[in-house]
C-alpha cells in the first residue's frame, strides 16, 4: 500500500491453519496429518495444559487466572511462529487469531493478540465443523460455549480478512485429504 512503511507489512508464509470450536476433530486432523509425514504444530494451549498437569497441577489450578493464562498462551504461540519458517508449508492446531477469540470469550480486551495477528498472514485458515461435544481432562467447555467459541473464531479470522475454508463433518481421513487439496 503508499505510504505504508516496509516494517508494517505482513510476514506472508505458506502455514495452514485448523481451527474451530473444542471438540470439532481438528487435532484428530492435524495427528492424522503428522502421521503421514506432514510437518504441523501442535495446539499450544492444549500442550500447556498437558504439560502442567504432568506437573501435577490441577486444570482448575491452570486457568484460575483467565487473563494470565491467555496471555500464556499468546506468548507460547508468538515463540513458536518466530522460529518457523514462512515458506515451509506447515498445518497449525490453532493459530494467533484464535487467541483474539478465546481472549473475548474471558471478557479480556483483545488488542494485543489482534495487533500480532496483523503481523502474520496464513495461507489458508480451514474451519472445522463441530461434532458431537465430548468433554476431556483438558475441555472444560460445554457445547452451548463451544458454539459460541466457534463464532468467535469465525469473526477473528474474518474480521482479519481471512477466507474461510469450512471443513464438514466426515470421516478424519477424509477431512485431512480435503484439508490438503485446498491447501
Amino acid at each position: 500500500m503508499p505510504g505504508r512503511h516496509p516494517s508494517s507489512s505482513p510476514r506472508l508464509t505458506e502455514w495452514c491453519v485448523i481451527t474451530g470450536a473444542p471438540c470439532s476433530g481438528k487435532t484428530a486432523v492435524v495427528d492424522e496429518l503428522a502421521r503421514r509425514g506432514l510437518p504441523v504444530v501442535a495446539e499450544a494451549a492444549r500442550a500447556h495444559i498437558d504439560a502442567e498437569m504432568k506437573k501435577g497441577r490441577p486444570l482448575d489450578e491452570i486457568k484460575s487466572d483467565p487473563s494470565r493464562f491467555e496471555r500464556r498462551i499468546l506468548r507460547i504461540k508468538l515463540d513458536i511462529e518466530a522460529r518457523l519458517p514462512a515458506q515451509e508449508r506447515l498445518f497449525f492446531d490453532r493459530a494467533l487469531p484464535d487467541s483474539i477469540a478465546y481472549y473475548r470469550l474471558e471478557g479480556l480486551d483483545p488488542a494485543e493478540p489482534l495487533r500480532h495477528s496483523r503481523r502474520v498472514r496464513y495461507r489458508r485458515v480451514f474451519l472445522f465443523e463441530r461434532i458431537e461435544f465430548m468433554k476431556d481432562s483438558a475441555r472444560t467447555e460445554d457445547a452451548e460455549t463451544a458454539a459460541h467459541i466457534e463464532r468467535l473464531i469465525e469473526e477473528a479470522y474474518t474480521d482479519l480478512s481471512y477466507t474461510i475454508v469450512r471443513v464438514p463433518v466426515m470421516p478424519v481421513a477424509e477431512r485431512a485429504d480435503f484439508a490438503l487439496s485446498h491447501a
